[in-house]
């Protein structure tokens, strides 16, 4: 990202979630998770994003581990002096970070869908439990410091994008 560094909390909670897969095994089944010992995250994610018991079961299990990893991470980056974006999908529904500011990447919310569908290659109702499963995108938009607008095209993006780093440097 324009040489920022990041850390991505989802990058972080899958390599978590094959780190613990004999416990995803242990709590869900043995189904979730293949030979190799890796989650099996797409047939993993219908459990979970229809079921809230075993959706905060597992969130039990990977947020603190992720939000450990986080500030080990970010820790590095301070000691680098550098800035640095955390990203982090559900920052707003958990809010247990110290992060001084917040940016939203904004689309509508049919927007959101379409290109969920497209990029996990998923219905429109998978879509949209997914989707469910956050605070609803105009909620976030209205909390965040900043917001960067990703509901046109490539080149408005990228207009987006240069507005805020300006703001940020």
């Amino acid at each position: 990202l324009h040489g920022f560094l990041t850390i991505d909390a989802d990058k972080i909670a899958h390599k978590l979630l094959d780190e613990n897969s004999a416990k995803i095994a242990e709590m869900f089944g043995s189904q979730y998770v293949d030979k190799n010992g890796k989650v099996i995250r797409k047939e993993l994610g219908k459990i979970i994003f229809s079921n809230e018991e075993n959706k905060l079961k597992l969130e039990a299990l990977l947020h603190p581990l992720i939000k450990e990893e986080i500030v080990k991470e970010s820790r590095v980056f301070e000691l680098q002096n550098k800035p640095y974006f955390v990203d982090i999908p559900l920052f707003f529904e958990k809010m247990h970070y110290l992060i001084p500011r917040s940016l939203v990447i904004y689309t509508a919310r049919d927007t959101q869908i379409n290109r969920l569908m497209k990029r996990d290659n998923i219905s429109k109702e998978e879509a949209e439990l997914k989707i469910s499963n956050q605070w609803d995108i105009e909620k976030k938009k209205q909390m965040a410091d900043m917001v960067i607008d990703n509901s046109k095209d490539l080149k408005h993006l990228q207009n987006e994008v240069e507005r805020i780093i300006g703001e940020i440097i």
